[in-house]
């Protein structure tokens, strides 16, 4: 067994189809993350592992989301779709840095695993020069077949080359592939396009191996793990494998789902211990739950901290930058955004905090609104410790609200209020004598009919 440490990744990223959509293919998302993201984050990465990423022209929101995902990630730029090998060999340069191994993956591929990666270089270090990722599909029917004898992988049959007994083959090309990096390119360039369509096909480096006396095997996966993406239907189809996946993982991990095919989670979702997730929640990316929390049913989650024996919801919305402190609560119909809620905050019932600082054990009544956007920019409301907020109040950012203060029901506060101190504001009430009476004997009187 040779020792393998470097290697070269192509993947191809650039469109095979426009899936309806005005939105790069491989940027579709699933589970919170795009299409590109999830390969990317299988991926091999470390130490002498180089990245490069095949996109079409003006695509360049492709490039960017790679390179935010993996900040060494090169972009290369296939300008003729001119088949698979021509998409990898448009990353030649990346491919003459003479890696130990080149791996051939593509964008669309969502939920192919680090560990299946890792298996199929596998045989490089034993000697193989090519090794192809196969999968035993339900219905082979349009699929490439991987023509096998013994162990040895033989030649990889279009359905329209295929003979009849080679249709009848189940095991199926996923394309993606390792090669020997010191061989790749003496493979990819002797690849021709003396075919139909007259493009370079990556399958074709099964033969040209075979002919220069080197091996070629299969490693098999399932075929939920390669399940290529090209319409809005596989899309969904993926999620659905996926979100399978996530809910089974932190059931595992001891999450009480109530009602686990009615959750939605994020790739990224982390839970701590003693969580409990009840029917028709929705989790973004972003998320962290701590220990003991709870999270109420109907409730819509994105880029949120959630920290021990908190509660939340139901019906709660929690936008990007919301973080809730140990204990706190968040009752049904609240909405947060860019709002930090120290331990024992309670925002019990149809509230919107946004853009604010509320500390710790400080009460938020019904119906209060942080006032944050004047029309042109964000400002930022600031609670102390301990705080009252009457029910039905509006806060004017910005804002300040003391330590300790008490805010009167129905209030609008455009001023700092101190700590300890009490605010109100609120129009003078009249009361007149008798006047409800009056008020229905001049409307009953009104509809009497007229002679």
């Amino acid at each position: 067994m040779t020792a393998r440490s470097s290697l070269t990744i192509v993947l191809a990223a650039g469109e095979g189809t426009r899936m309806q959509s005005s939105l790069p293919k491989v940027l579709h998302p699933v589970a919170g993350q795009s299409l590109l993201a999830h390969v990317l984050g299988a991926a091999p990465k470390g130490g002498g592992t180089a990245l490069a990423v095949v996109i079409g022209p003006d695509h360049q929101a492709v490039a960017d989301e790679a390179k935010r995902i993996r900040p060494d990630a090169l972009s290369f730029v296939q300008r003729d779709r001119l088949g698979t090998a021509h998409a990898v060999l448009a990353a030649r340069e990346a491919i003459l840095r003479g890696a130990d191994d080149l791996l051939v993956a593509f964008g669309d591929t969502p939920l192919i695993s680090a560990a299946t990666f890792a298996r199929l270089r596998a045989p490089l270090r034993e000697g193989a020069a090519l090794a192809v990722l196969g999968f035993r599909a339900a219905d082979p029917t349009g699929y490439g077949r991987l023509v096998v004898e013994g162990d040895r992988l033989v030649a990889i049959r279009e359905q329209a080359d295929a003979s009849a007994a080679e249709k009848k083959i189940a095991l199926c090309n996923a394309g993606v592939m390792a090669m020997d990096g010191r061989r790749a390119l003496a493979i990819l360039d002797k690849i021709g396009n003396a075919n139909s369509k007259g493009e370079y096909y990556l399958t074709d480096a099964v033969g040209i191996v075979r002919e220069q006396g080197w091996e070629a095997v299969v490693i098999e996966t399932g075929e939920d793990e390669v399940r290529g993406i090209n319409t809005k239907a596989q899309l969904a189809e993926a999620e659905a494998v996926l979100q399978a996946r996530l809910r089974k993982a932190a059931l595992e991990a001891g999450v009480a789902l109530i009602a686990p095919d009615t959750v939605y989670l994020a790739a990224d979702t982390s839970f701590g211990k003693d969580v409990t997730i009840e029917p028709f929640v929705v989790i973004g990316p972003g998320v962290s739950i701590a220990d003991g929390a709870v999270i109420h049913s109907f409730s819509h989650i994105v880029q949120t901290a959630i920290g021990r024996n908190a509660s939340v919801g139901p019906y709660a919305r929690l936008r990007p930058g919301t973080s809730l402190g140990d204990g706190a609560r968040i009752g049904n119909f609240v909405e947060t955004k860019a709002a930090t809620l120290e331990a024992g905050v309670k925002v019990n019932h149809l509230s919107y905090i946004g853009d604010a600082t509320v500390g710790a054990n400080s009460n938020i009544g019904a119906g209060t609104i942080t006032c944050n956007y004047d029309g042109f920019s964000k400002h930022k409301t600031t609670i102390g410790k301990g705080a009252f907020v009457g029910t039905n109040s509006s806060l004017v950012a910005p804002v300040k609200i003391g330590d300790g203060a008490y805010i009167g029901s129905g209030s609008v506060i455009t001023r700092d209020v101190p700590d300890d101190a009490m605010a109100l504001e609120r129009s003078q009430q009249t009361i007149r004598e008798g006047g409800a009476a009056r008020y229905r004997e001049m409307k009953t009187r009104d509809k009497k009919p007229k002679g």
